[in-house]
């Protein structure tokens, strides 16, 4: 069965447009790095190169929305 796609995959190549097959690139070597990744046990994110993963409970205050539609639209009616 994998020998059929590798070969599907081979013959659908040659009809990609030129200017495509660095997309089709890209996303080969993107699958690849996901999957050495879930080898390795990594996370598809890492927090250190993430800054919202950073934040993540930089704020302990419960409220910071509090009163925010009437801030953005005005008094309610």
């Amino acid at each position: 069965m994998a020998k059929m796609i590798k070969q599907r995959l081979l013959t659908t190549i040659e009809e990609i447009p030129a200017s495509k097959l660095g997309e089709v690139l890209d996303f080969m070597e993107f699958l690849l790095e996901k999957e050495r990744n879930k080898k390795k046990g990594e996370l598809d994110i890492e927090p250190g190169k993430d800054p919202i993963l950073e934040f993540i409970g930089g704020v302990s205050h419960g409220s910071l929305a509090k009163d925010i539609d009437s801030e953005l639209y005005g008094e309610k009616a």
